[in-house]
């Protein structure tokens, strides 16, 4: 019998070493990115730096938290969570703490945290939750079993209208978006796509374009230049501190955008300052252990042992990952100015924390999964999940 060799002892193993390495090159650029800001304001050019390391440690035992949990046991807890974050959201927009001109933060101690970052992975899992019940469901019937969908996608939407209202319209096109497309994949054949998405478009637009402010972000991404001074300014020296990394980019510590030109460079823009120091070849091996981490989770996912496991897997597999492109785009001027940070990369403790329970749950469920047979499908089903969606009565 001939040996089958692999490049890795398990499933977990590419996940967690590209999760070390994404982190280790994060706090590297976080102190690079932030040590001129943080001796300017705070006298200690290692400001920024500590706190990343305490959120670091936090995210590490959340990780391993939410890694030792059965992933079954989510259901149970889910509703409990909900209403936690619920009560969270209401209360960020009474005794949060504002900072330009969003009320977003609630103090704890020393450190604060956003709640509309837990909102993100509470709507993963309200949306693993109900889309696995109609997967479950022999034949599913909107006009008898509409419960088990408007009921999550409900609390979902009300999550993502506290979050806008604080105000943060990128957060909460995550937090309701990403149900959404995993809806789509899942339960809605391809053709019918197109019904959904251009009224969710234009209304996210309709919505998007209600503040001035917003209008003119999406006037100067179309045209950074016509307003380079003012609204085009953060667009413009995005673009202009990612084009002067070059090939091997300007070294560690060398950027020069750090110096006030750049706002938000260790934050919604790391990867601009990343970019600036290490060149073409830095930029590249972002996008390979994001490709590596995206391409490792889904054979997490699709050897699941059960269907609410390959789901929840789906969802943080598009949470992460969805948020990497965005943020990615974002720099790169491919979309408009949203807020949303790039996992393990950007500062933000909150961020960093969802971000590593969800892996943690994502390594649970490739724990459980270890010699479990693989999911029962039922005669007439394809093997695949996604086409399970073409047992939806419409």
């Amino acid at each position: 019998m001939r040996t089958r060799y692999t490049l890795f002892k398990s499933e977990t193993e590419p996940i967690v070493i590209v999760m070390a390495i994404l982190l280790v090159t994060g706090t590297i650029n976080v102190f690079s990115s932030s040590y001129v800001l943080a001796a300017m304001n705070f006298e200690n050019p290692y400001y920024f730096l500590q706190r990343h390391l305490q959120w670091l440690l936090l995210g590490t035992v959340a990780c391993w938290l939410c890694r030792r949990i059965n992933y079954q046991r989510l259901r149970g807890l889910m509703f409990i969570g909900l209403g936690i974050n619920l009560f969270l959201l209401v209360a960020v927009l009474f005794v949060g703490t504002t900072i330009n001109g969003a009320q977003r933060w609630i103090a704890l101690g020393p450190l604060s945290f956003q709640p509309a970052e837990f909102a993100k992975l509470m709507g993963v899992l309200m949306g693993s939750f109900s889309i696995s019940a109609v997967l479950a469901k022999e034949r599913f019937r909107m006009d008898r079993d509409w419960p088990r969908v408007a009921i999550p996608f409900g609390a979902i939407l009300l999550m993502a209208f506290l979050v806008y209202r604080e105000p943060d319209f990128g957060t909460a096109c995550i937090v309701f978006g990403v149900p959404l497309f995993m809806a789509l994949v899942l339960l809605v054949p391809p053709r019918r796509w197109v019904l959904i998405l251009i009224p969710v478009a234009l209304a996210a637009l309709a919505i998007g374009t209600l503040q001035p402010y917003r209008m003119k972000r999406m006037e100067v991404w179309l045209d950074p230049w016509s307003d380079a001074r003012n609204a085009g300014y953060q667009m413009v020296q995005s673009l202009s501190t990612i084009g002067s990394g070059g090939i091997f980019g300007m070294g560690f510590g060398d950027g020069v955008s750090k110096y006030e030109y750049l706002p938000e460079a260790h934050t919604d823009f790391a990867f601009a300052i990343f970019s600036q120091e290490h060149g073409f070849f830095g930029v590249l091996l972002i996008f390979f252990l994001f490709a590596v981490l995206l391409v490792a989770s889904i054979r997490v996912a699709t050897r699941a042992k059960d269907t609410f496991g390959q789901v929840l897997a789906l969802g943080i597999i598009f949470l992460v990952v969805g948020q990497a492109l965005a943020n990615l785009a974002m720099v790169a001027g491919l979309l408009p100015v949203v807020g949303v940070p790039l996992p393990f990369i950007s500062y933000g403790g909150s961020s960093l924390i969802v971000t590593m329970a969800g892996m943690g749950m994502l390594l649970g469920i490739a724990d459980r999964s270890k010699d479990a047979p693989p999911v029962k499908q039922k005669k007439h089903e394809p093997p695949e999940i996604r086409r399970s969606r073409m047992h939806v009565v419409q």
